[in-house]
């Protein structure tokens, strides 16, 4: 193996199979186990559903569904992290419409966007949340939207259950291949595309990781990534389904709620990113709290700093696992084994998921590289998006003739096929002809004890074109210095690396699914809205 190109194992197979099937498959093998508990903040209104009784509210959903729309139009979904998300997920699945899932933080301009470039038949709404007044935004906006036909309230729920139920009709046949999904990309670097997902590969994706995990069967689940991401929809609720797990949904990320959830039915596993992770080991009741139940811990969605593979390792003692791709490769391609080692766990993304291909190329070129040599990681397999909805020249610019879906990720490869993340090519700060990665600046400055988090982003600069910039929140009770920071990078980077400009934050603007923006944090700069750390 002498270039950077692997494909992952021939197991588990890759099964042509629905999500409806899935579902159907999981809830005549254990009916009375428990599919979903809401845990909300209260544990007097926390409800649970086993899964034959999922399946059935699914289905009466779904006649509700297809009393209204057609197989294969668009229904979006705008509501935070309820038990109802869930089973409208799956409601949509048999009745062969395609969710659209919108960020429940969307303001109108934002919502009024994902309809019309969706062509979204109707909509699913929460009244508001958290001080959002989702429904009046939509209704600002709705005229705006002409293919909008109908706009349906969580709160009329019951009643569309019972709609559902007196119906006889029989729901359509729908096939792997079947768009199921569209889920826009995250906008870290922009406007967002909506990527179309298939059964397949949604159904098998969260399958294959959550086998790699090691989970076996009937563990507990504590669900606090969005479900408007893939994260939680399909690695949270998919995968939950694959291993017919008990899953506990958050309805908004918080770390002490997190914590109790985890004490009280005896978690088995936790996914979250880095900045949901952190929260969690910071917050005071982390020493309290009896979590030992946790076996395994899976974090992705942007660079892991090493040193905090390290220590949730240590402080949680659990195995912990990398998982790495993106919303259009549905979503994990690369993704670490729990037996790993702490050094690959620590600085790499390991090998390529079951019956995916990984290469890295130049990205002028477009050649494979040798092993060892930066570029720009592409994958190819099952798991792959259709298309950017309603967006060929995006599609073409993404997905290439021979079905290579390139990332925009820079990554390296050795020679057992385990990747490590180099940074993304809008990442890259070009420093007077000169690359510079920041990922490199962010994990020396990660391990410094006064730091809780960084971004490092390229500035304009009128004569070197960008320069470093460091952005950085201070650890709980530690104080930042910009002399002793600068001296301490001094000691590991050349000069041109070590930025030359440093703002203290108290948080970063982030997207739903938790990864830093650094456009955003760049137009801000750009906009006079940091003041320099004092020398």
């Amino acid at each position: 193996m002498a270039q950077s190109y692997t494909r992952g194992p021939d197991e588990p197979p890759v099964r042509d199979l629905t999500i409806g099937q899935a579902l159907r498959e999981a809830a005549q093998e254990c009916p009375d186990r428990l599919a979903v508990i809401a845990g909300t903040p209260d544990p007097a209104n926390r409800r649970t559903w086993t899964y034959a009784q999922l399946l059935e509210e699914a289905q009466a959903i779904a006649q509700a569904i297809l009393a209204r729309f057609e197989p294969g139009d668009r229904i979006a979904v705008w509501a935070p992290n309820i038990p109802e998300w869930i089973t409208l997920e799956y409601a949509s699945a048999l009745a062969g419409t395609i969710l659209v899932t919108v960020n429940p933080s969307y303001q109108p301009s934002e919502v009024e966007y994902v309809l019309n470039q969706s062509k979204s038949a109707g909509i699913f709404v929460m009244r508001e949340f958290r001080g959002n007044r989702m429904l009046d935004h939509l209704n600002s906006v709705k005229d705006d939207c002409p293919r909008l036909k109908h706009v349906i309230l969580f709160d009329d729920w019951e009643a569309l259950l019972e709609e559902g139920r007196a119906s006889n009709a029989a729901l359509p046949e729908v096939a792997p291949m079947d768009a199921t999904m569209i889920q826009y990309t995250s906008g870290t670097t922009g406007f967002p595309k909506g990527a179309l997902l298939h059964h397949r590969g949604l159904v098998n994706n969260g399958a294959h990781t959550l086998n790699r995990l090691g989970l076996t069967g009937g563990e507990t689940w504590v669900s606090m990534m969005p479900l408007f991401h893939t994260a939680g929809c399909v690695l949270g609720v998919l995968g939950a389904l694959s291993v017919r797990a008990t899953q506990v949904l958050v309805e908004q990320f918080d770390p002490g709620l997190v914590l109790e959830l985890i004490e009280t039915y005896k978690s088995d596993a936790l996914l979250g990113v880095p900045t949901m992770l952190i929260a969690i080991k910071e917050h005071p009741d982390f020493q309290n709290r009896d979590i030992s139940s946790l076996q395994f811990a899976m974090s992705g969605g942007s660079t892991v700093p090493a040193p905090l593979v390290r220590e949730l390792e240590d402080k949680l003692g659990v195995s912990f696992a990398i998982v790495f791709g993106q919303t259009e490769t549905s979503p994990v391609s690369s993704m670490t084994r729990p037996d790993d080692n702490i050094d690959d766990k620590a600085h790499t993304l390991g090998p390529a998921m079951p019956h995916v291909e990984i290469k890295i190329i130049d990205p002028e070129t477009g050649e494979t590289v040798p092993l060892g040599e930066k570029g720009e990681y592409c994958a190819r397999g099952y798991s792959v998006m259709h298309e950017y909805y309603d967006n060929p020249e995006a599609t073409a610019k993404t997905i290439d003739e021979e079905g290579w879906l390139h990332t925009g990720d820079l990554c390296s490869m050795d020679a057992r096929g385990y990747t490590k993340i180099e940074g993304r090519l809008k990442d890259m700060i070009i420093r007077g002809g000169e690359n510079i990665y920041p990922r490199e600046i962010e994990e020396l400055l990660f391990k410094h004890d006064t730091v809780g988090d960084v971004a490092v982003v390229g500035l304009p600069d009128d004569k070197f074109g960008e320069v470093v910039g460091a952005f950085l929140r201070p650890a709980p009770g530690k104080t930042l210095n910009r002399e002793e920071l600068f001296a301490y990078l001094r000691q590991h980077l050349s000069p041109q690396k070590t930025p030359k400009h440093w703002f203290e934050v108290a948080d970063f603007p982030l997207t739903g699914s938790g990864k830093i923006q650094k456009f955003v944090l760049r137009d801000q700069w750009v906009e006079g809205k940091f003041s320099e750390m004092p020398t």
